[in-house]
């Protein structure tokens, strides 16, 4: 496992040959598998489950209740929410549960509404707002994100 000095890693629920990189910050109750590469300026809550074989790119924010199952890539920027009706010091209990599945890739700049599931080896493509759930192997691209075709 490699943790960069400036990271702050507070759990201890880390797969071997884990990398994380720079100015990243990882709540104690976060749970990450074997290697998994969470790339410079990243943040991941307390309720998150993170998949073996995980790349996670720079400026991705992984909030309460998300899971990324094994080999999943998230590109740089991709937006997580988990509020549908976010009010200042007023949250969700629990928060909407997302799930990402196996094999699947989420572009740059994403932007992923609460209580979805991305289907397994599906891609979305950059730019994206996915605003229902995605199928398999499914290619989905556009705002709302559609399917462009079967992968």
């Amino acid at each position: 496992m490699y943790i960069h000095e400036t990271a702050e890693v507070q759990t201890k629920k880390i797969g071997s040959n884990t990398r994380v990189w720079q100015f990243s910050v990882i709540l104690e109750g976060a749970e990450i598998g074997s290697d998994c590469n969470i790339c410079a300026h990243t943040f991941i809550e307390n309720d998150v489950k993170i998949g073996s074989g995980v790349t996670i790119k720079c400026g991705v924010y992984l909030w309460d209740g998300i899971e990324l199952e094994n080999d999943v890539f998230v590109g740089p920027n991709a937006t997580f929410t988990n509020d549908p009706f976010p009010r200042s010091r007023q949250h969700l209990k629990p928060f909407l549960k997302t799930l990402i599945k196996e094999g699947a890739s989420i572009g740059a700049n994403v932007t992923i509404l609460p209580g979805l599931t991305i289907g397994s080896k599906s891609m979305v493509g950059a730019g994206s707002v996915v605003t229902k759930d995605v199928p398999d192997n499914c290619l989905v691209f556009g705002n709302p994100a559609r399917v462009i075709r079967q992968l």
